[in-house]
């Protein structure tokens, strides 16, 4: 039965328990891309500037102040300040410029921007992964605007944070990071490895990303464990610095964690140390293997690690090979992941995978240094351009002769296992005839982002996962295929060079008919010219001969 104002029943099963005139709710779809990517944008600056805010508060607690009425509004905009740092925004001061900046301090807002990408990712429809530039963008933009917003509320008249890099870098992390996210939620609804994003990119890109990331991983490890041994021979000259600070309970935690946060700057600059160049403690100074000459530092424990000025430890000198070792990983996991048939080209690549580690070590160098106020520590940190040049040569040289060994030593093997499958016995069964061997079935595709899904993972009937093919079998599936190949090319070579042979003799033959029936005619044209020569013809009777 049906009323005039209702759609009618068609049968429909209501679930046990229902009144029959109970209202139906249909379920929330999606949410719009845009607005809920500026929600989600509102929402990691504002956790963000609450952890910054409280941390503020502590420190003030901490250490000796004014009634908090008086500097509540000096709070906040130091609580601004401190969050603009956080992402990596310099500031001016009187007669000169802060921007020395801790990366650590970057992680806040990269993992709150992170749980966002993640939130818009579930809110809003993803459906494929080359949508996902979107959800990046509409986070992007409007955490760009409100980071460029307190860049201008922030300004007082002894400090001035940079507007265009607050806009810059809140655009960067925001997209990097919540990109990311989204990206990472998308792959976790649809059961998605993350292996399976490496296999939709070509094969020497996915190669050199690979070798690439394991130098620069190689590089950034070498720099920590110099950093931490420094700091372990020198560390009663650390602790006699904090002690001089007395910063107490609450500011030595403080005092720790903004250590913690210039941790990675100091990586960057052990890495630094060991590729050659060094880096610089201010106008005039240099601290590199070949030698040291710093001033006067400020009181920060972290430094104690700086070695004495003249000579550098002869300890210190083992630190040059770290760029070398790093060039032969990279090298090797270069050629592991897409082994060269052209053994010429193995160098070629893994030179390219020290070339982009060294723009890699070119833009943390960057990252890492910057101007510690005026007069003397105007100038701290490594020059780029020399760090990114001096990396791509050690670790290129290093990651090509790596890399051509490697590949050697690979197809080597692949050879020898090619002949002792050549030379294997066949096992025929009696009975049964013996069945050619044919090659699996060569993947089409691989390698092209464009046409290529993603694709949950999927279980065999029996359960287990679908395994995958290895190198060694896709690199001797493709060495079949390119054989197949030759030998083609070779039969169809061979049968061009037949056709061209028989075409040859025909033409010759018919240019010999040719000539022939041409001479025969010109004799028969010759014979018809003499008999009409005297336009009369006659036959003579025999009788009317003279006699002689």
């Amino acid at each position: 039965m049906s009323t005039p104002g209702s759609p009618p029943d068609r049968g429909r099963k209501r679930p046990s328990g229902t009144p029959v005139d109970a209202p139906r709710h249909p379920s929330p779809g999606p949410r719009p891309l845009y607005p809920t990517g500026g929600v989600a944008a509102a929402t990691a600056a504002g956790i963000g500037l609450a952890v910054i805010v409280t941390l503020t508060i502590v420190g003030w607690v901490a250490a000796p102040h004014s009634p908090f009425g008086e500097e509540v509004v000096e709070l906040l905009q130091g609580a601004v300040l401190a969050w603009l740092v956080s992402h990596h925004v310099s500031f001016a001061i009187e007669g000169g410029q802060f921007g020395l900046l801790p990366i650590g301090l970057v992680l806040i807002p990269a993992l709150l921007l992170y749980r966002s990408g993640r939130w818009l990712a579930r809110s809003c429809e993803i459906g494929r992964l080359r949508h996902v530039y979107r959800a990046a963008l509409a986070i992007a933009g409007p955490y760009a605007a409100i980071a460029g917003t307190l860049a201008l509320l922030a300004r007082t008249d002894t400090m001035e944070p940079s507007m265009p890099r607050a806009l810059v870098m809140g655009f960067v992390i925001a997209f990097l990071a919540g990109g990311l996210g989204s990206l990472r939620q998308m792959m976790r609804d649809r059961d998605v490895a993350v292996g399976a994003l490496l296999g939709l990119m070509p094969g020497r890109a996915r190669s050199l990303l690979v070798g690439m990331g394991a130098a620069t991983g190689s590089l950034l490890l070498g720099g920590l464990l110099l950093f931490l041994a420094a700091l372990a021979v020198n560390l009663p000259e650390a602790v006699d610095a904090t002690r001089a600070l007395a910063p107490g309970l609450v500011g030595g935690t403080l005092l720790l964690l903004v250590q913690i946060a210039y941790l990675p700057n100091a990586i960057v600059f052990a890495v630094c140390y060991a590729l050659g160049p060094g880096f610089t403690m201010g106008e005039a100074t240099i601290v590199a293997p070949t030698g040291v000459s710093v001033g006067a530092l400020p009181m920060f424990p972290m430094l104690a690690a700086l070695p004495t000025n003249g000579a550098a430890p002869v300890a210190s000198l083992a630190a040059l090979a770290v760029p070398f070792v790093a060039g032969a990983v990279g090298g090797v996991l270069t050629q592991r992941s897409a082994p060269d048939v052209v053994s010429e080209a193995a160098p070629l690549w893994g030179f390219v995978c020290g070339v982009t580690t060294g723009m890699v070590c070119a833009a943390l160098g960057e990252l890492a240094g910057g101007s510690l106020g005026a007069e003397r520590l105007t100038d701290i940190g490594p020059s780029s351009w020399q760090v990114g040049l001096v990396a791509a040569l050690e670790v290129g040289v290093a990651a090509a002769i790596a890399a051509w060994i490697a590949n050697w030593w690979y197809t080597r093997r692949m050879r020898l296992a090619f002949a002792a499958a050549a030379e294997a016995p066949v096992k025929e069964e009696p009975g049964k005839e013996a069945e050619a061997e044919l090659p699996e079935p060569v993947p089409v595709g691989e390698g092209l982002a464009t046409v290529t899904p993603l694709h949950p993972r999927e279980d065999d009937e029996d359960g287990a996962e679908q395994r995958e093919p290895s190198e060694a079998e896709r690199f001797a599936e493709r060495q079949r295929v390119r054989e197949r190949a030759r030998k083609e090319k070779r039969a169809e070579r061979a049968a061009r060079k037949e056709a061209r042979a028989e075409l040859r003799v025909q033409r010759r033959e018919e240019r010999r008919a040719q000539k022939a029936e041409k001479r025969r005619s010109r004799r028969e044209d010759g014979d018809a010219e003499s008999e009409e020569m005297y336009g009369i013809s006659y036959e003579a009777d025999p009788e009317e001969v003279d006699a002689p």
